[in-house]
């Protein structure tokens, strides 16, 4: 069953303006003002002026008169689209193989199949939300079996985020108003002058007397918004995003059929890449039905490729998830991530490689989770927490490495665990400990290593002490382990100790 993500941007025209125009100040009120010949109103607020009581189409003379100091920037729809168009296809590289612009303030992208990949819709939601926050873009999202509750729910919720359970969409859209079946406006106010206000309400209402008013339109957007109808999502695409076509004059089905048009697909993709010098890293295949629905496959690699039978193994291997249903009328294949990459020539040698190339095991696996595939490597950072990251396990060697001065433990907490030590202050290591539960008599100390606090990171950490000790307990394990503090100055640490990893 599909699964569509609706994102929304509750304040892109003015997010957009702040990123572009940095020299306004954060606390500032900031609004964007639409115009018709003399006539002018707010076409977008942003929370500072919300809170002051300014609303979209209120008069621009009025919001003038009534904040000070209110920065006003004249509206620019061709540049909002531009913004959300980048957003789109940000989306496309990160999430989902169908993603698609859902103007004035939007995206939507169907999920089916594409979740497991972030870990499941509710942390891919939340890792989406988080993403843009970061970028300065405040978002909501909700996933739902439909594109039109999916949208209603997103701009109704008050929750960042909101997963709708299969099967679940009547109950969760029959409280909706009106507003979000997208029907024009002045539909919308003669329903409510008919006493119309939620959806749930209107759709308990005979079908024939709202069809004979109003037309066809309301019956369209309740069959779409409950399932009854598809609605299918045109992904987009730009110039820059090499594809490949095959529209069939009778529709196919059998899975062999299929693998033999994907491989001539792949074929072809390749051919245009080499062209332009390019290797793919995410192929997206999209199977248009005759039903009027899509389905799409995504494959990725670690590396720029563009081995014709590799492609088209990785695909393979994914044809069991294709649901023909009725027949598929048109395949599409696009490179929607690429990279450069130069043709080598292969060097021979009288001696045999001893380097073991596991970059297809990866692409392998990697198909089946990216989140779970990932090599650690150092940071410069005497903080041991902070003194690993993730990167791609094809990422090339930079030449960092561990400090070996001191031992590290093999194992380090997720975050330090708090246990209860008898040691004499200040530098004297602990003469015993209890951690989850457990009383801990220790024979072997070495220590204390002091690791100061980096100022530069946070202000609160320009006084911050560590001092770490590694003791071993009477059956010979092996922890790591520190107080927080100096042990003398409160203001360096709480004088708390907590283990922090565990040795092998």
């Amino acid at each position: 069953m599909p699964r569509v993500v609706s994102v929304i941007f509750p304040t892109l025209a003015t997010d957009r303006i702040r990123r572009a125009k940095p020299s306004i100040p954060a606390e500032a009120p900031l609004v964007i003002v639409a115009r018709s010949g003399s006539k002018r109103w707010l076409s977008a607020v942003d929370v500072n002026a919300a809170k002051l009581g300014l609303h979209v189409g209120m008069a621009a003379a009025k919001a003038q008169a009534l904040v000070q100091g209110l920065h006003m920037i004249d509206a620019d729809p061709a540049a909002d689209l531009a913004a959300l168009e980048r957003l789109t296809l940000w989306a496309l590289s990160q999430y989902s193989p169908v993603v698609a612009i859902n103007p004035p303030d939007g995206i939507v992208m169907d999920t089916e199949g594409a979740d497991h990949l972030q870990g499941g819709e509710a942390l891919m939601l939340s890792g989406l939300v988080n993403r843009f926050r970061a970028r300065g873009l405040p978002a909501r999202a909700v996933v739902a079996d439909t594109w039109g509750a999916a949208f209603g729910l997103a701009r109704s919720i008050r929750a960042e985020t909101k997963v709708i359970p299969i099967g679940k969409t009547a109950d969760a859209v029959a409280r909706l108003p009106l507003s979000t079946l997208r029907l024009s406006a002045e539909t919308i106010v003669s329903l409510r002058t008919l006493g119309f206000k939620t959806v749930g309400e209107l759709a308990a209402t005979p079908r024939a007397p709202l069809a004979l008013r109003f037309g066809p339109e309301i019956g369209r957007r309740l069959d779409q918004m409950f399932g009854r109808v598809a609605e299918p999502i045109d992904p987009i695409r730009t110039p820059e995003i090499i594809e490949v076509h095959r529209a069939f004059a009778e529709p196919i089905g059998a899975a062999e059929t299929i693998a033999k048009y994907i491989s001539r697909l792949v074929a072809a993709l390749c051919l245009d890449l080499q062209a332009k010098g390019l290797g793919v890293r995410r192929t997206d295949l999209i199977v248009h039905r005759v039903d009027n629905s899509i389905q799409a496959l995504r494959a990725g690699t670690a590396k720029p490729v563009r081995n014709v039978a590799w492609l088209t193994k990785l695909l393979h291997d994914r044809i069991e998830k294709i649901d023909p249903g009725f027949g598929i009328e048109k395949l599409s294949l696009a490179a929607t991530m690429v990279e450069p990459l130069d043709d080598k020539q292969m060097v021979s040698s009288l001696v045999e490689a001893t380097d073991i190339d596991v970059t297809s095991l990866i692409d392998v696996l990697g198909n089946r989770g990216t989140h779970r595939i990932y090599r650690q490597a150092p940071v410069a950072s005497d903080v041991p927490e902070r003194s690993v990251q993730r990167i791609s396990p094809v990422a090339d060697e930079d030449g960092r490495t561990w400090p070996l001065t001191w031992p590290r433990p093999v194992r380090l907490m997720d975050r330090p665990e708090l246990i209860e030590v008898i040691a004499l202050l200040p530098d004297h290591p602990p003469v015993s400990f209890v951690w989850r539960g457990k009383r801990r008599r220790i024979k072997r100390a070495d220590g204390p290593e002091r690791i100061f606090g980096e100022w530069w990171q946070r202000i609160s950490e320009w006084t911050a002490v560590r001092d770490y000790f590694t003791v071993e307990d009477e059956t010979g394990e092996r922890y790591w382990i520190y107080r927080s503090g100096d042990g003398v100055d409160a203001e360096t640490g709480s004088h708390k100790w907590f283990l922090h990893g565990v040795f092998a």
